[in-house]
């Protein structure tokens, strides 16, 4: 027997189990009394009433140090059966029945007491509680083994004879029409076990409702999902149910919401996953708070919950940059560089050393980003490259740089360089003449000799 049907049926037996002690049977009389009376509908004749006695022993020992002999109780069943049942009255043959599923459940043979309880309900005169009884021990065997129609069909007939309701088979049928995925179906059941268990007073558990919502999630009734996850939330406030939430929020469009029960859930200190910090960190940067989407990302690095690879990294100098927080943006610039195998990493980091006017460290992130290659846009990392040489006053490599720009570039790139080169130009003169005015002027101002 599976381990998941061991759970499902760890309360079968007590159920089920209907162990008739001696002082329970009620007898005709003695021995010799006639034997019409004692086959009459409600009593036991004293020959079964002993072998029932003797088996009672066999299967339940008054003392409770003694082990149950089940291997001989089932001999002195199957003898019993054999000699007298066919001449036994209803009442006797229940109770003899009844023996046999104490013992198969006793032994989990699930399947043998499906055959004795099927047999039970061929009785005529059965008691109406008995009857009622074994059909909802059925429902409970056929889902033990999976046979989940037959279940149903069970549980509905005992609603049919029953005039009240009860939770295990609201239940069972919820769970049978699950398992034969009638979504639909199971909801309401499981509804109403619920409102029943209200109302007698009991107390929900935290599975009751969840079970609940993951119907509705599969019925994509999020709207219904929603109003649940709320109540469970206010009971509960459990990690799982604020991670719903936000997801309910995007089943239903609603973004503005599903970021609001994001950021609430990494707020509560209960964000553990490196999934919903990227997705917090790129909502926030989406709607232009990128700063604070940054912080979240560089606290998940740090804490080892994102990892710290090129990717995570490449967004997290991303959003630093979208803040304008360049200084932020070196450090994690850096680490990607190094950790992405194309140039784009150095071309990135160059743009930021010049953007914080380290030209030297810029030039040589943009040579290292074109030695590595496969670049998105080369051209505009030449024209990058050109833009700090000439702002070091290195006008020849400046001038290479943006002449390979040009070449590199489409129509709008080659214009751009051209232009950029006669820039280049026409700074080299006026660098050319400040010099010049100044290799003069110090010509004109010679110093006076010394005075003697």
């Amino acid at each position: 027997m599976r381990i998941l049907n061991k759970l499902k049926l760890g309360f079968l037996a007590a159920i089920l189990s209907v162990v008739l002690l001696p002082s329970q049977f009620v007898m005709a009389g003695e021995e010799q009394r006639a034997p019409p009376q004692a086959r009459s509908a409600g009593t036991l004749g004293p020959a079964v009433m002993r072998a029932i006695t003797e088996i009672q022993e066999l299967m339940q020992p008054e003392d409770e140090e003694d082990e149950p002999d089940l291997v001989q109780a089932k001999i002195e069943l199957d003898d019993l059966y054999e000699r007298r049942f066919e001449r036994m009255n209803d009442f006797e043959k229940s109770t003899l029945l009844n023996f046999y599923t104490n013992y198969y459940l006793n032994i989990e043979d699930y399947p043998g007491a499906i055959g004795i309880f099927q047999q039970m309900l061929e009785i005529e005169t059965l008691r109406a509680d008995i009857r009622l009884r074994t059909h909802r021990s059925l429902g409970q065997l056929y889902a033990s083994e999976e046979d989940w129609q037959g279940s149903i069909d069970n549980y509905e007939q005992w609603r049919i004879l029953s005039d009240t309701e009860d939770e295990i088979v609201y239940r069972g049928l919820s769970y049978a029409h699950y398992q034969l995925e009638n979504f639909e179906e199971a909801k309401p059941f499981w509804i109403a076990r619920m409102e029943l268990l209200l109302d007698a007073g009991e107390t929900l558990e935290r599975e009751d409702y969840s079970y609940l919502n993951g119907l509705y999630f599969t019925l994509e009734d999020f709207e219904s999902a929603l109003d649940l996850t709320k109540t469970m939330i206010v009971l509960y406030d459990n990690q799982t149910d604020w991670q719903n939430l936000s997801a309910i929020y995007a089943g239903l469009e609603n973004d503005d919401r599903g970021l609001q029960a994001l950021n609430l859930y990494y707020l509560k200190g209960m964000m553990d996953d490196d999934t919903r910090y990227i997705n917090l960190a790129q909502s926030l940067a989406g709607i232009d708070l990128p700063y604070s989407g940054g912080k979240i990302l560089a606290e998940g690095i740090e804490k080892e919950i994102v990892e710290k690879d090129e990717e995570n990294l490449t967004r997290l100098t991303q959003m630093h940059l979208m803040a304008n927080e360049f200084d932020e943006a070196l450090e994690p610039a850096m680490e990607a560089a190094e950790a992405d195998e194309t140039g784009n990493g150095y071309d990135t980091l160059g743009y930021i050393r010049y953007v914080l006017h380290d030209y030297e460290g810029a030039a040589e992130a943009f040579r290292t980003a074109i030695d590595k290659g496969d670049l998105n846009d080369r051209s505009d990392t030449l024209m990058f490259l050109s833009r700090a040489m000439l702002e070091l006053q290195n006008f020849d490599e400046a001038e290479e740089a943006a002449r390979e720009a040009a070449d590199a570039g489409d129509e709008r790139g080659r214009k751009s360089a051209q232009d950029f080169m006669r820039a280049i130009d026409g700074r080299r003169s006026y660098y050319a003449t400040i010099s010049s005015r100044k290799a003069d002027a110090i010509d004109f101002y010679q110093p006076y000799p010394p005075l003697q």
